[in-house]
């Protein structure tokens, strides 16, 4: 993934279609799970949760149907992308912590004061973060953390979150966490730091019927 798009995804989080139910095969460490962070399982109800907190934003912002229709038509294969950004802020964090980096919440409504003044004010910069970046309201403080962690760890490195010190140090973190992805959603590369596909499912779809197939 070029280092550009990984930067996105880092300071982002993206929006998802819902995700099918799942069951592990024959690894009860991985039951219910869509990924596993070291000691940190980020399960599919997570995830599930994560994209109707983003529905329902957005449906509340865009009430009109065929609107709201050609939205989720627009963004109905990013399910992945979820949970990388999921997987990506955890990774972020072991990093920081590597490099003894906090955040305080003062830094954060420093943050956000700035980007308020920028967008036109609290509502307007919900509206902005939703519409382009896929963040709900509830979420925007958690997501303007993570950018200012990354700023603060590429400060404490020496180097820009778009330069190679800083992924080294995220390549770093993804090798001690050991990250465990469920194929359904593809695999973690840490040297790339990045999601890839992944072609051997340990998962079985659940249909709505009660029939099991191979993910």
């Amino acid at each position: 993934m070029h280092r550009r798009r990984r930067t996105a995804l880092l300071l982002t989080a993206a929006i998802a279609a819902a995700a099918p139910l799942l069951t592990a095969c024959g690894n009860d460490g991985h039951a219910g799970a869509a990924a596993v962070v070291g000691d940190q399982r980020i399960t599919v109800s997570e995830l599930e949760s994560r994209v109707n907190e983003v529905r329902t934003a957005q449906r509340a912002a865009v009430p009109e149907d065929a609107q709201y229709a050609r939205v989720v038509a627009g963004t109905g294969g990013i399910a992945r992308d979820t949970l990388h950004g999921m997987v990506l802020d955890r990774v972020l964090h072991r990093a920081a912590e590597d490099a003894g980096v906090t955040v305080s919440r003062k830094d954060v409504q420093q943050l956000r004061d700035e980007l308020e003044r920028r967008t036109g004010g609290a509502e307007a910069l919900e509206t902005t973060w939703l519409q382009q970046y896929g963040v709900p309201p509830r979420r925007l403080d958690d997501n303007l953390r993570l950018q200012v962690e990354a700023q603060k760890l590429a400060s404490a490195l020496g180097t820009q979150t778009n330069q190679p010190a800083f992924w080294a140090a995220l390549s770093k973190a993804s090798e001690e966490l050991d990250v465990d992805m469920n194929p359904r959603y593809g695999s973690w590369d840490a040297e790339k730091v990045g999601r890839v596909d992944a072609k051997t499912p340990w998962v079985r779809e659940v249909t709505a019927g009660g029939q099991q197939g191979t993910a």
